[in-house]
Formats: C-alpha cells, sequence, structure tokens
C-alpha cells in the first residue's frame, strides 16, 4: 500500500507548487516579449580604438548604420577594412554583454521548486 496524499503529485502542496511555477513562467514569458521589444529599439555602438569608425546595432545585433569620419578615409583599403572590423567587432561584444545582462536579470526569479 502507497503512502502519500493523493492526487499522484505528493498531494495539494505540489499543486500549489506546480500552479505557482506555471504563473511563474507565464510572467517570464510576458517579460521576454518585452525585452525582446526592449532590445529592439535599443542602439548599442561600437568603435575602432582610434574612434574613425562607429557601428551601431540594436540591442538584438540588427545592424543600424555604420559612420565613418573623413580621417578614415585617408587609410588604405585594409587598414580600413580593420577598423570598420574592429567596431564591429566592439559593437557586437557590447550588444551581446547587453543581451546576457537582461537575460539574466529576466530569469534570475525563475526559481521552479520540487520540479
Amino acid at each position: 500500500m502507497t503512502q502519500g496524499k493523493g492526487f499522484g503529485f505528493g498531494g495539494l502542496g505540489k499543486m500549489k507548487e506546480l500552479t505557482e511555477a506555471f504563473k511563474k513562467a507565464q510572467q517570464v514569458q510576458q517579460d521576454a516579449k518585452r525585452l525582446q521589444e526592449e532590445l529592439e529599439a535599443m542602439e548599442i555602438s561600437g568603435q575602432d580604438a582610434d574612434g574613425l569608425v562607429t557601428v551601431m546595432l540594436s540591442g538584438n545585433q540588427e545592424p543600424r548604420r555604420v559612420e565613418i569620419l573623413p580621417a578614415a578615409l585617408d587609410k588604405d583599403a585594409d587598414a580600413l577594412s580593420s577598423l570598420v572590423f574592429d567596431a564591429m567587432q566592439d559593437a557586437y561584444t557590447k550588444s551581446t554583454e547587453t543581451m546576457r545582462q537582461r537575460m539574466e536579470k529576466l530569469t534570475s526569479g525563475l526559481n521552479l521548486p520540487g520540479l
């Protein structure tokens, strides 16, 4: 004979925990949608070390624009390519870090006890 409180979930306490977990998951889903909208609206800039090239990305890494100062045009093609690459890499790194921080914040309260 099995002992237990019934319902196959460990009793009413487990049902309550499960209900709370579903509520929390729904809230996280709503917050994730809001976060996606915020990331799309953001502009994150990256620059080369000398600030001659600036690359703008959205918070979800969608390219927005590239700004090149006239002084950068005095460089040869390889040097200019390097400046653009460095600015892109900087913007990508900042965008990735922003997304990571926002996602950590979003999921920090998600704790599903007993599951």
